[in-house]
């Protein structure tokens, strides 16, 4: 069996982080992960930490995928499958929704896509095949979004700091017949290996990760 981590941050892309690659990638080593989803969080916050303009002519998408990259290099070393992911947060409230399965080029445009909703990058994510999983829908400032905008929601989000309310997650992802998903939600080293899913079997890159989330062949851990 394979544990992989699911929901994770790095100090390299997101604000609230506080783990260098090298921190995380020893870290979950130890904790005995096999494969680590980067979800670097994707929000205004996270372009003015970078110093980058959302309309600027910069590379976002690169910018963006610098963590997630420095993962994956230091995990190939370590024996650790690294898998690209991402926690978007539009402008029209304070939800955060796990993406997975995505190309780079979704990810160039983050004033349209931060002004879009997520009403309209359902039908967008749809279109493209990427997977959608609402980040702890209870937690406080949040609010379980329009089951129809949705593929899955995080019912196990472990985040130590947080009172996600993973109950009534978990209810709301069986009463809309919506994937559960399981994530450390990490920060921090106290963070590293609370959470995940364990599997059957490792997918050799990202688009395979995201059909195997959608296939829901896994456990929570």
């Amino acid at each position: 069996m394979y544990k992989i981590e699911t929901h994770l941050h790095t100090v390299t892309v997101s604000k609230c982080a506080h783990l260098e690659p090298e921190v995380l990638i020893r870290g979950y080593r130890e904790a005995g992960y096999d494969g680590i989803i980067v979800t670097d969080h994707y929000n205004r916050t996270t372009f003015e930490y970078l110093g980058i303009s959302t309309t600027g002519p910069e590379d976002k998408a690169e910018a963006f995928l610098t963590g997630y990259r420095a993962m994956a290099e230091l995990g190939e070393k370590a024996g650790i499958r690294v898998f690209k992911g991402a926690e978007i947060r539009f402008d029209e409230s304070e939800n955060d929704y796990l993406i997975y399965g995505f190309a780079d080029d979704l990810l160039r445009e983050p004033e349209e896509l931060f002004r879009m909703g997520i009403a309209a990058f359902s039908s967008l994510a749809r279109a493209e095949g990427v997977l959608v999983v609402q980040a702890h829908p209870y937690r406080k400032k949040c609010t379980p979004a329009i089951a129809q905008y949705l593929d899955g929601v995080e019912v196990r989000n472990m985040n130590p700091r947080h009172d996600s309310r993973n109950a009534l997650a978990q209810e709301y992802a069986e009463q809309f017949g919506l994937l559960g998903l399981a994530g450390s939600d990490c920060h921090r080293t106290e963070d590293i290996g609370l959470s995940g899913i364990c599997t059957q079997e490792l997918p050799s890159d990202s688009m395979g990760m995201m059909r195997l989330i959608r296939s829901r062949r896994y456990t929570l851990l």
